[in-house]
């Protein structure tokens, strides 16, 4: 187990060496390092080895004579238990077993006394419900209660050393005035053997976390400095022990007591938890919200590199842990330094706020929007309206023109053809038909001539002209 020769064992390797041609065969690697320091003899240790030696165990009744089976059953056993006895002397000061029944203990009497001490404060609150509200604390409840029982005994108690003098007063006042039940003395008694119970098993719980304290400076000091001995403790028990939890990874380790939301996490593809017992540590919790993750990950980190100091070093000293406190500490401080600021923008200007300029742009109403007519002057100047005057008899007269050619042409055909009676009527309907197309087209270029809004008023000399016109038609 030590991994030294024996005196015995000396004397035979001696013997061997001399005629020796071969490595000897080693089951344990240790051991065959220093028969080869000493002794300068190869030695091999591999899993070919391990299936010889195993092969040897099983068959050794018919490798060694006048041996019979019961005492080489017994000798195992023997072997078995100094070997296991071996290993618990060998590391006396770090039994870790006893650190897991503790801290398993406390969790169960945290249980316990939660459970006794709410069915107290329900039991006794029918008889004085009001006490309940005036005394938080569940360990002074349960004294007041021993120390008094009745309520009608709360008028004559003396309180003083378990209450402040205010409080004491406000007790006695609502014991006066109570809405409680009458209950027998049977009940009391009940309720106060329930109360020293509590009493008892709270006394118990700090003696146990006094024991506990102490196991964990003996045992992982270092460990206790980094998150304490609570959550040390817990990570021991949940590993199972201090060489187990020393084999864990940093990233294990930040997780361990969170495996549940961590395969809940890979199985629906989502992020994975970032702490689970080290949540607990006091540098997470001082820590904002923003940094807790990464706290979490940088003190897995060095909880890490304290735990396999302690499980595999000589030193029982936490000055290792005590150091990279500090550091954890220091970065820590600078975290949240950094984020104080970045809000002014600068390390060590405060914050600029720029100058506000008010730029008002005032709008004017468009009423072009409101009507749908079709839109035109209103007022036109007397250049256009003179302009627009004389197109207009300029067409008049090229009509007329053309009305006293077409007139002409007539004449001359009724002159060389013969004026029949018939003739003059259709020569009639056709003039007739003629007018209506010239007083049609005279509307048109009237009508082309005219602006939407303006009404043409016809000047008197037109007026005539027209009359002389009809006159001759007739």
């Amino acid at each position: 187990m030590e991994g030294k020769i024996n005196k015995q064992l000396k004397k035979v390797l001696k013997k061997i060496v001399k005629e020796a041609h071969e490595p000897l065969a080693v089951a344990d690697a240790k051991l065959g390092g220093v028969i080869k320091e000493k002794l300068n003899l190869s030695c091999i240790h591999s899993p070919v080895v391990n299936e010889l030696m195993r092969g040897i165990r099983s068959q050794m009744d018919g490798l060694i004579p006048g041996v019979e089976p019961r005492e080489m059953a017994a000798m195992c056993l023997g072997l078995a238990h100094s070997l296991s006895r071996y290993r618990l002397k060998f590391s006396a000061d770090k039994v870790d077993t006893m650190i897991v029944q503790a801290i398993s203990l406390l969790d169960d009497l945290d249980k316990e006394l939660n459970n006794y001490i709410m069915r107290c404060r329900e039991w006794y609150g029918w008889h004085f419900p009001e006490l309940g509200k005036i005394i938080s604390d569940n360990l002074t409840y349960c004294k007041c209660l021993q120390k008094v029982g009745d309520r009608k005994n709360y008028a004559s108690a003396t309180l003083s050393e378990l209450l402040p003098e205010e409080v004491e007063a406000e007790v006695k006042a609502a014991a006066e005035i109570s809405m409680g039940t009458e209950v027998s003395e049977e009940d009391i008694c009940n309720i106060l053997h329930l109360c020293t119970q509590v009493i008892e098993i709270s006394e118990y719980r700090t003696q146990l976390y006094e024991y506990l304290q102490n196991r964990m400076m003996a045992i992982a000091p270092n460990v206790t400095v980094m998150v304490g001995e609570l959550v040390g403790a817990r990570l021991i028990a949940h590993a199972g022990s201090l060489l187990n939890l020393a084999k864990h990874a940093a990233s294990t380790v930040q997780i361990l007591g969170a495996e549940k939301a961590l395969f809940r996490a890979l199985k629906s593809r989502r992020d994975t938890p970032k702490y689970g017992l080290i949540y607990h540590a006091s540098l997470v919790g001082q820590t904002s919200p923003k940094h807790k993750g990464k706290i979490s990950r940088m003190l897995a980190a060095k909880t890490v590199l304290a735990i396999r100091y302690d499980a595999f070093g000589e030193d029982s000293s936490s000055a290792m842990g005590v150091e990279n406190r500090a550091k954890l500490e220091a970065r820590l401080r600078t975290l949240e330094d950094r984020g104080i600021r970045k809000i002014s923008g600068t390390g060590k200007a405060l914050a600029k706020a720029e100058k506000y300029d008010h730029k008002s742009e005032v709008k004017t109403y468009d009423p072009s929007g409101d009507s749908t007519l079709p839109t035109c002057s209103k007022k036109r100047k007397i250049e256009q309206v003179d302009k627009e005057d004389e197109i207009i008899e300029k067409k008049a007269k090229k009509a007329k023109v053309k009305i006293k050619v077409e007139e002409e042409e007539e004449e001359e055909e009724q002159e060389e053809g013969g004026v029949l009676v018939v003739e003059e009527q259709e020569t009639s309907v056709k003039k007739k038909k003629k007018k209506d197309k010239k007083k049609h087209i005279k509307e048109e270029l009237l009508s082309e001539e005219e602006p939407c809004t303006s009404t043409a008023v016809p000047s008197p000399e037109k007026k005539k002209k027209k009359k002389k016109k009809r006159e001759n038609e007739d």
